[in-house]
């Protein structure tokens, strides 16, 4: 059970823009690829960043004595006959758990979808996630079903050898042309004759014609 004291130490307030880095690397750290691949392989800073364009009334941060020590990112899903609440992302800085911030951050965001209409909430995780099956257990959501994610490694596929072999041939195609090319002086030829036309047919003036001045050409 949380502490009263713990609880009422913990500050909630809106995600902020200084608060995007920090938060996208506390999910680096939470999210990690031993522990849950599917949530490190969903996470990056495009998450975040477009969270809290889209939805920054449902982005709130933790604080711990002026120290960041969760999050949680949420959405909300208009339906014709329900509208949801969608908890996508909650991760609490492993410093600062078992002290009731993920209660405190679900417990305010759920109060603040209920007063924009929200009926009913939904949230997944990696069903390898026991603790987080749990918690959310415990806070009163249920009827839990599990997605069945099939993965396909792409650099094993006849396409991708194929287009490999095209990108490698036409790399030494483009090499051995390079090397055929003979380097040319024509461009510096060209301008020296320009050059010496300019000398040459310059209009002299009538100084220029006196017999004590050397002609130009």
């Amino acid at each position: 059970m949380t502490n009263i004291d713990n609880y009422n130490s913990i500050h909630i307030r809106n995600m902020e823009i200084d608060d995007l880095a920090p938060v996208y690397h506390l999910g680096e750290d939470v999210f990690t690829s031993d522990l849950y691949p599917y949530l490190y392989r969903t996470w990056d800073e495009w998450e975040v960043l477009g969270l809290y364009n889209t939805d920054p009334e449902y982005c709130l941060v933790a604080e711990i004595d002026d120290r960041l020590a969760g999050f949680i990112l949420g959405t909300i899903i208009n339906k014709p006959s329900w509208t949801y609440g969608y908890i996508i992302w909650l991760g609490v800085n492993p410093n600062f758990q078992r002290r009731g911030v993920g209660d405190k951050l679900v417990d305010k965001l759920v109060e603040r979808m209920i007063e924009d209409g929200v009926r009913f909430m939904m949230v997944d995780t990696d069903p390898a996630n026991i603790p987080a099956v749990k918690f959310f257990n415990r806070k009163g959501f249920g009827n839990t079903r599990q997605h069945v994610f099939l993965s396909m490694n792409l650099s094993k596929h006849d396409y991708y050898g194929r287009l490999i072999s095209y990108e490698r041939e036409k790399a030494e195609r483009a090499a051995y042309s390079r090397s055929r090319r003979r380097p040319t002086n024509k461009p510096q030829e060209i301008v020296s004759e320009a050059a010496s036309k300019v000398m040459v047919t310059e209009p002299s003036s009538p100084a220029d014609d006196s017999p004590d001045r050397p002609s130009l050409s």
